[in-house]
């Protein structure tokens, strides 16, 4: 699949989409509390696949990868409201996990 994207590149998606519409961003409130719902649905997921509560027959089929993507379009939302580079972020994070937690876990 040659649809690869940066994370630049897909904040950057997610912020034309968001802004051809008045309302623009919700508040970071606001987008926080979507995030929490959207990481119910995942884990409601995660539970039907790996847990012991099977999914009722009245449930709409939904996928993990559905709910992943959910909960990052979200993310991808709040980070643009905040002026939050995610690279960034996420080389700030792999620095910290690759130093202070470097010993943390058994190599293998």
């Amino acid at each position: 699949m040659s649809d690869h994207k940066t994370m630049k590149e897909m904040q950057e998606e997610v912020d034309q989409y968001i802004s051809q519409f008045k309302e623009g961003y919700f508040s970071p409130l606001a987008m926080l509390a979507r995030l929490t719902e959207e990481l119910g649905e995942l884990a409601r997921e995660v539970n039907h696949y790996y847990g012991e509560k099977p999914k009722k027959s009245t449930e709409k089929e939904r996928t993990i990868e559905e709910e992943l993507g959910d909960v990052q379009f979200v993310v991808m939302c709040l980070a643009n409201s905040l002026h939050i580079d995610l690279e960034e972020a996420h080389n700030h994070v792999m620095h910290k996990f690759n130093t202070r937690d470097r010993d943390r876990w058994t190599r293998k």
